[in-house]
Formats: structure tokens, C-alpha cells, sequence
């Protein structure tokens, strides 16, 4: 403090007690604490130079354009002239650099030193860096789709058979996968406010072209498993020779 008690017993513009905004936080200190390092920035701002020199904020306090959380660690410092630090202390390479914008070389030094310098500062550990998050895949699961048709066959077979539209594409399995793959073409006005994590066989889709269907589940990465079919045929009328075919078939889609 040799320095400190050499400005003091001089003549100093400077009050005894500083007020000072670092970042916008606000420290108090005694006037000797600023000037306890010869050499530093904070010595030649303080010790060096008038205040009228110094820019000052809104209230009138010395102000300073650097980290106002890592200055309590510089002021510390230079109460006492030793490094102390909390224990896993993280922000060790920017307190450095604090040091040394400050041109406090002698904090700058044991900071970079691996231990934690001097006696009774924390040894920090560095943490491993946290593992990258896993991006979550894409849901496992089943999905049914089903449509019933029906064609239209003369008694002979020879006359070309008739085949009427596809009344409608149902599907069955968990209500989010159903809404991951199909979206807005999906029809949820039979089972309103399902649950995601619940199965549902009330759901039909909004076009009635099965390859549409068929392209949606292989670019949500479905493969078909199986596929099933039953049918009937019964003539249009006791008179007539025509006969109607009505089918049912469901194929079954897998992913993961």
C-alpha cells in the first residue's frame, strides 16, 4: 500500500470514499483501494489524473465500461492483493482478461495458472462440455388404411366391368401418427379431441385416391407389411344379369 499511502498523503481531488458504476452495477470503495496498484489502469485513472477527466454518469459516479459482475473479483484483488475465487468458478478466462485490460499483471498471472495461484483460491475443475442434445426420431408405430369398393360385372364377364368410386379411405391406429402423416387431409369430425397417445379406427381422409394416401405414408418413411381383402357379389336385381362385387380391403404400414 506503499503507493496508496504516497497519493493519500498528498494532496488528492478525489474524496476518500469513490463512487463508481462498472456496467451499471454500483460499487463504494476508499479511494487507497483504486490506487493500491501502481502502474494499473485504476492507478493512473485515480491516482494520475483529475476528476473532471473521468466521465461520470447520470448521478455523478466514475463510470466504467466493462463487466459489472466480474469488477467485485478486480476490487477484491486489490483490497488485499490475493485471488480468491468461489468454488467452480466458470468465468476464469474472462476475469483474465479483465485483468489485463485493467493491467493488474500480476491477477492476469495467477489466473492462467492451473492450481488457482495463491493460497486460498478455489482450484477450478473445468466441466466437460454438456453432450449434444439427441434429436428425437421419428414415432414407431402402425398405421391402417381401408377403403370398400364395388364393381359392376355382366353375367357372361365378357362386357367391361364397371367400377364405381371409393366411397371413402378410413384409418385406423395411434391419432398422432395419423396427424403426423396425413394433416389437413385427415377428417376428425367422427372422433373429435382424441388424444394423442390413444388409438382411433373413426378416421377417414378427405380425397379418395388411395395412391395419394400410399405417397404420404412413404414420405413419412411407412413400408407396407400386409394387406388383406374380403368381397361379395350379389346380382343388381332377380331380372338382371349384371352381377355387383363389393370388396373390403385394409392394408397395414409399419415404421421403426
Amino acid at each position: 500500500m506503499a503507493a496508496a499511502d504516497e497519493l493519500a498523503g498528498s494532496e488528492c481531488p478525489f474524496p476518500a470514499v469513490v463512487e463508481l458504476n462498472v456496467g451499471g452495477q454500483v460499487y463504494v470503495t476508499r479511494h487507497r483501494t483504486l490506487v493500491a496498484v501502481p502502474d494499473s489502469l485504476l492507478w493512473d485513472m485515480f491516482g494520475r489524473r483529475s476528476p473532471r477527466e473521468l466521465p461520470r454518469d447520470s448521478k455523478g459516479r466514475f463510470f466504467l465500461d466493462r463487466d459489472g459482475f466480474l469488477f467485485r473479483y478486480v476490487l477484491d484483488y486489490m483490497r488485499d492483493l490475493r485471488l480468491v475465487l468461489p468454488e467452480r468458478f466458470p468465468e476464469r478466462s474472462r476475469l483474465r482478461r479483465e485483468a489485463e485490460y485493467f493491467q493488474l499483471q500480476e491477477l492476469a498471472r495467477l489466473l492462467g495458472l492451473e492450481g488457482g495461484g495463491e493460497e486460498g483460491a478455489a482450484p477450478v475443475t473445468p466441466s466437460p462440455p454438456p453432450p449434444p442434445p439427441l434429436s428425437p426420431g421419428p414415432r414407431s408405430g402402425y398405421i391402417t388404411v381401408g377403403y370398400r369398393g364395388s364393381s359392376t360385372i355382366g353375367r357372361d364377364c365378357q362386357a367391361d366391368a364397371k367400377f364405381r368410386r371409393v366411397a371413402r379411405i378410413t384409418v385406423c391406429g395411434k391419432t398422432a401418427l395419423a396427424k403426423e402423416v396425413f394433416g389437413e387431409t385427415l377428417n376428425e369430425s367422427r372422433d373429435p379431441d382424441r388424444p394423442p397417445e390413444r388409438y382411433t379406427s373413426r378416421y377417414y381422409l378427405k380425397f379418395n385416391f388411395l395412391e395419394q394416401a400410399f405417397d404420404l405414408l412413404a414420405e413419412a418413411g411407412f413400408h407396407m407389411l400386409a394387406c388383406s381383402s374380403t368381397g361379395t357379389c350379389a346380382y343388381a336385381s332377380d331380372q338382371g344379369e349384371d352381377k355387383i362385387w363389393t370388396s373390403y380391403t385394409e392394408y397395414v404400414f409399419s415404421r421403426g
